[in-house]
């Protein structure tokens, strides 16, 4: 349980420190946003739970077929604010966009040979 914590209160503290950042300096905020962060804590997670190489090989795998359908989520925000909308009706949209575009990942992969 306390490891669950540590890990918890490690990925939390990253997540503040980016979005104190961004509140300072949207642009080095949105950098640090961008980099893989997430996903080199969740693989150095993965690692030490099973020190299993084809777990984390397939969690990067995963996450690239996923980082795909999440990119619109980066124009829509921005258009949609920029262009008046308020900012809860804009999360909705992109979350729903996002949403949507993740079903039709899942849907389409296997077709495509992809293993998620």
């Amino acid at each position: 349980m306390f490891y669950l914590i540590v890990k918890a209160a490690v990925s939390g503290v990253l997540i503040a420190l980016i979005s104190e950042i961004a509140r300072r300096s949207p642009g080095w905020g949105g950098l640090l946003a961008s980099l893989p962060l997430t996903s080199l804590l969740a693989m150095i997670w993965l690692w030490r739970d099973t020190s299993d190489p084809l777990k984390v090989a397939d969690l990067a795998a995963s996450t690239i077929w996923f980082f795909l359908p999440s990119l619109p989520l980066f124009v829509v925000v921005p258009w949609l604010l920029r262009a008046g909308w308020g900012f809860w009706p804009t999360m909705l949209v992109a979350c729903a966009l996002t949403i949507a575009l993740y079903a039709g990942m899942v849907a389409l992969a296997p077709r495509l040979g992809i293993r998620l």
